[in-house]
């Protein structure tokens, strides 16, 4: 009988084991934005109780909205002295792009006049390293590959401040911008756009992660997004068609909300997800809506970071909202061929 319960007792365990071992993820992506670093930050901890394997800044990672380089400097020691992130950068790789408040000018993008000054500041945030190809481009886009036993994934860094040109103002009340006549202007520029051919064409890798600060789908909020470029928007999800990339994913922020969007790009077999994440400390706690058709689920207005499982086995991607004390806000799961 002893051995009975013995044998049974193992089973059990060895079942349990193997489960886990099972919804276990290969590799997870956290990131978020809008982070302001006079205002304590609740959440590095709970990030952390996910196990991410690298941080992604989407931008905003401080608020300073300067030319000032010696305050722009002042508020990111400000951030990085704070206990909490402190000890989470310290504990994993960072990457990640700025948005206008950390580029230095609300709203800002080609005419800024000090942005050379302020790439080097943000650099030396992320600890970019002095001989890095970063220190020299123009723009802070970057990417890398992580690699696993069971597969890899390239994380695409896009900067959609330091060449894009005018926006145009809506003429529409409560609406800051409107689109600009099909071809005029610029989100990537001309060298940025040459680089992300190259890298989404050349990409072997399981996974394609493609950060932006700034929404891709969502347009009709009236703010900044891809959608003032409606030819830039075009050109990217014809990109990503015709690179045959694998696994093509887009994290934005920027908005103090998070959504996820997904769009049906012709010659994909799955749904182009766009998952925006913001904002960290603060966040339109008093949405009450926005035209948004290409919306899945409901927006999150709290507090909140994004949480990415990836599990090479199945091709499967669990795309998760979380805040505070690592809640589940909302979830989105997608498989890729």
């Amino acid at each position: 009988m002893k051995k009975l319960v013995l044998l049974l007792v193992t089973f059990l365990l060895l079942s349990c084991t193997t489960t886990q071992q099972k919804n276990n993820p290969d590799f997870v992506i956290s990131f978020g934005s809008c982070n302001k670093q006079y205002a304590e930050n609740i959440l590095w901890k709970e990030i952390s109780k996910n196990n991410p394997d690298v941080w992604i800044w989407g931008g905003d990672v401080i608020y300073s909205d300067t030319d000032n380089m010696d305050k722009l400097q002042s508020d990111y020691h400000t951030q990085w002295a704070q206990k909490g992130y402190k000890e989470f950068a310290n504990s994993l790789p960072v990457l990640g792009t700025w948005d206008d408040h950390d580029y230095g000018l609300n709203d800002g993008g080609e005419e800024f006049h000090v942005k050379e000054e302020s790439q080097q500041l943000f650099l030396d945030f992320i600890a970019v390293p002095k001989e890095d190809i970063r220190r020299k481009q123009e723009g802070v886009y970057h990417s890398q590959i992580f690699e696993t036993a069971k597969g890899s994934i390239k994380i695409i860094i896009l900067d959609t401040r330091y060449f894009r040109t005018q926006l145009t103002k809506s003429t529409k009340e409560g609406k800051r911008y409107q689109p600009n006549t099909y071809g005029e202007g610029t989100v990537l520029g001309e060298k940025q756009w040459r680089w992300l051919h190259k890298e989404l064409t050349n990409s072997t890798t399981d996974f394609n992660v493609i950060v932006s600060s700034i929404q891709l789908i969502s347009h009709l909020h009236g703010f900044e997004s891809w959608g003032n470029f409606p030819h830039e928007v075009d050109k990217l999800t014809k990109l990503i068609k015709t690179s045959k990339a694998k696994g093509v994913i887009v994290l934005s922020g920027d908005r103090h909300i998070s959504e996820f969007s997904s769009i049906k790009t012709a010659g994909l077999t799955e749904n182009l997800v766009d998952f925006t994440s913001s904002g960290l400390t603060h966040s339109y706690s008093g949405f009450s809506g926005e035209e948004n058709p290409n919306r899945l689920g409901n927006v999150v207005s709290e507090i909140s970071f994004g949480i990415l499982h990836f599990n090479f086995d199945t091709k499967k991607v669990t795309m998760q909202m979380r805040g505070k004390e690592n809640k589940l806000q909302q979830e989105h799961i997608q498989t890729y061929n």
